[in-house]
């Protein structure tokens, strides 16, 4: 069964560090290209960090460079996202998606990592979701 699944998620205080994951199963991150998206209640969905496992590019959002981190390891199928000095402005579901870089147009101007975190294609797979609460 092909299929993303996101953990890690849950309430936290502001301050210090989380990890979420998301892991892969009936089909290989190889070549695709990873999102973490989060959705704040009564928001529009945000790419807030995208990966590419075919070359190794990053992208974040404005709204989170320097606090977030994007990592994969191959070998566990698995991409994380790491929040560090959580805020309550980040609390929202996030959600992990990926799409197979090599099949994706490209969009004149940026790249395609960038493009896939700027919500510009039709995932091929979505996790669930994870709920992050940051709150004291």
């Amino acid at each position: 069964q092909v299929q993303l699944v996101e953990s890690g998620g849950g309430l936290v205080q502001p301050g210090g560090s989380l990890r979420l994951s998301c892991a892969a199963s009936g089909f290989s991150l190889d070549n695709y290209i990873i999102g973490w998206f989060r959705q704040a209640p009564g928001q529009e969905r945000e790419g807030v960090s995208c990966f590419s496992n075919r070359d190794g590019r990053t992208y974040y959002a404005d709204s989170v460079k320097g606090r977030l981190t994007i990592s994969s390891d191959n070998a566990k199928n698995t991409v994380f996202l790491e929040i560090n000095n959580r805020k309550p402005e980040d609390t929202a579901v996030y959600s992990c998606a990926a799409s197979n870089a090599r099949a994706l147009v490209p969009v004149r101007g940026i790249t395609p990592v960038q493009a896939v975190c700027q919500d510009l294609y039709d995932m091929d797979y979505w996790g669930k979701g994870t709920l992050v609460t940051v709150s004291s």
